[in-house]
């Protein structure tokens, strides 16, 4: 009856304090680790939610990284082409060639024409060209005189220049009281420079002169000093539809080259 009644009187024993205060430090900092790892521990969550396989979303304004651009290679490299069956692999970038001073330099024209179009030929610009015509003196002495014109250029100067002096002056030169005493209706067959000699081929009208001898050596001036004005051209050999004559008239000597000196 004592031991049993020893048994019933027994009272409770209590927890120990040390496992208490062990099990709440470990709830504290089980609270602390997931409040500073919440972000990452709800992510982990949502990608075990959502599968194997599913690839994780980047962050909104995150921006796409920037594609790799091969370095450059300069001009005339041939092309490296891989062999069949091989796996493409990326070029190896070439060193830069310097520049020489004597390779030539790309010109890009002024106003490129728009793509598919034609760009209109440029106007040759004109050349400064000299004609020597006549003019009366008040005695009447016959004076030569000079005259510049601005003509385009072209590939026969020489042939131009002469045409046009048998044009003869302008209404302008004319009220300046300039004249040609080349006779009218004289055409230039043709005009050709050998060596520093000018051979100027003109039509029978050439040799008829209605003011005599001074009419003659006025017209031979005319031509010899216009045509001279070519610095390759030291002298005229005159030409009647194609043949040597010796006068023109009676006494101006044609039959050899004229230069001025003679004149």
């Amino acid at each position: 009856m004592a031991l049993r009644k020893n048994a019933n009187t027994r009272k409770p024993s209590s927890r120990n304090p040390a496992v208490i205060i062990f099990w709440l430090i470990f709830f504290i900092v089980v609270i602390c680790l997931f409040l500073a790892k919440r972000d990452v521990i709800t992510q982990n969550i949502q990608n075990l939610l959502r599968g194997p396989g599913t690839e994780e979303n980047e962050p909104a304004g995150t921006p796409d990284p920037a594609p790799e651009t091969p370095d450059p290679v300069p001009a005339g490299s041939p092309p490296v082409s891989a062999p069949s069956g091989a796996a493409e692999t990326e070029p190896a970038s070439v060193p830069a060639v310097p520049e020489s001073r004597d390779s030539p330099k790309p010109v890009r024209p002024e106003n490129p024409a728009p793509p598919g179009t034609s760009s209109p030929p440029r106007p040759e610009a004109g050349r400064n060209r000299t004609i020597y015509f006549m003019q009366l003196d008040r005695d009447g002495t016959i004076i030569r005189t000079r005259v510049s014109k601005i003509m385009p250029a072209s590939d026969s100067p020489l042939l131009d220049v002469l045409q046009s002096l048998l044009q003869g002056p302008s209404a302008e030169e004319q009220r300046r009281g300039l004249i040609s005493l080349i006779p009218q209706g004289t055409r230039i067959i043709n005009a050709t420079v050998r060596g520093e000699t000018a051979y100027i081929n003109f039509s029978e009208e050439f040799q008829y002169n209605t003011y005599g001898v001074e009419g003659y050596a006025a017209q031979l001036k005319q031509v010899v000093w216009t045509a001279t004005e070519f610095s390759n051209v030291k002298d005229v050999q005159i030409l009647i539809e194609g043949r040597r004559v010796d006068y023109l008239g009676e006494s101006v000597w044609i039959g050899s080259p004229i230069n001025r000196d003679m004149l």
